[in-house]
Formats: structure tokens, sequence, C-alpha cells
């Protein structure tokens, strides 16, 4: 019997862009839901997220998913954050005037400014959207992914997390944060990897075949 992939759906992410991603890569059973009974079911969880923090929030907790959340990843099983999906997981975010979130992850997310500059000076527009180099750590879901490969972000706020060793790749954009982070069976990117083309569908197929080990 082929495993499953349950993709949370709180009404805050790009599901079926996800789901169309996994299709590509593995054969496992994928699963769009918000039932608890079929995420607790799944092999594999996936939490992505699209939109303002505290309006993300605001449903998490509403529909109970910060509890699923951390009863998945209590189980052992192997759980994939994605862009705002990857912000909840921190302690707070300074979007929407200050929003408390998940604290899987010690850490907190910030705005990049109004005035982000790049290195020679130039004006940074913000969000920071496209393209852009990862500098990655060896951790099982990089396998085959050369160093530095380009990732596609969208997004204006950024993590800083409060433990290097759970970093598990950085990006830069005018100050250098988290394109990823880590620790036992729960990683979490910034960018989109259904949107990365070759790079982003290898982490995918690395994700569906990690057994949850860093």
């Amino acid at each position: 019997m082929s495993e499953t992939v349950a993709v949370i759906d709180y009404g805050m992410g790009n599901l079926h862009s996800v789901a169309s991603a996994l299709g590509k890569v593995c054969d496992h059973q994928v699963l769009v839901t918000s039932d608890p009974a079929e995420i607790a079911r799944a092999d594999r969880v996936i939490f992505p997220g699209v939109g303002a923090i505290g309006d993300c929030m605001g449903e998490i907790k509403r529909l109970g998913f910060d509890a699923v959340l951390r009863e998945q990843v209590a189980s052992g099983k192997p759980v994939l954050g994605i862009c705002v999906g990857m912000q909840a997981l921190m302690s707070s975010s300074a979007e929407s005037g200050g929003t408390e979130c998940i604290d899987l992850f010690a850490g907190n997310v910030e705005f990049f400014g109004n005035q982000l500059k790049g290195d020679q000076g130039e004006v940074l527009k913000v969000p920071h959207m496209g393209w852009n180099q990862v500098h990655h750590n060896d951790h099982p879901l990089w396998a085959d992914i050369a160093q530095d490969s380009r990732f596609y972000f969208v997004h204006s706020y950024y993590v800083q997390s409060a433990n290097t060793e759970q970093v598990m790749a950085s990006c830069h954009y005018g100050v250098s944060f988290a394109a990823a982070v880590g620790r036992d069976n729960v990683f979490a990117v910034q960018f989109h990897p259904e949107k990365s083309h070759t790079a982003g569908l290898q982490l995918l197929h690395n994700f569906v075949r990690w057994n949850g080990q860093s």
C-alpha cells in the first residue's frame, strides 16, 4: 500500500500547487485535508501557508491546527512547513502588529523594511520576490541538490532563528536570513519548492522518502 501525505488545509496556502508537485515526484496518496483524523493517519504532513501571518494564525488557532501540528511532530512523522507555514512555526512575528506563533522553533519573524539596500547600496524591492541562491548544510532533504541552487521566494518578512544549529540553509537579500530550519522530524523552508522547478521538486522528492531522521 502506498504511503499518504496530508497537505493541511486551513484556507491559507497554495494547496493544489503543492499537491500537483507531489504528484510529479511520488505515487503516494496526497490528501488536501482539514480533517485532524486524516492528518493523524497520514505518514507525512505538509504545512503550507500564503498571506498575512495574523490571518493565518487566527485560522490555525480557530481550527485547532496548532495542537494538531504539535501532535504530529511529537509522533515522529516527517513534517514539512512551506513559506508562511515555516514562519508560523516560529515563536512570534512582527507582522500584523505582532503575532504569537506556534513556537516549535525559537526565533522571530522580522520585516525586511522599506529602505532595504543591497551590497552595492542599491534599493531592493520588498517583497523579496523571485529566484535567489540558497546555501545549505548536509541535511537529508538537500540530497542531490547542488550547493547555492536557486529557489523561488515571495515574502516581506524573514526568519531570524534563535538557534543557529537549527538553521538548515541561509539566503541573502539585503540581510542574511534563514531559508530553512529543521530539528528532528520537522523541516521548513521559506521558499516555494512547488514553484522552484528541478531543485524544488528534488526537495519534495527527498521529503517523501525521508524517515524523519536528521
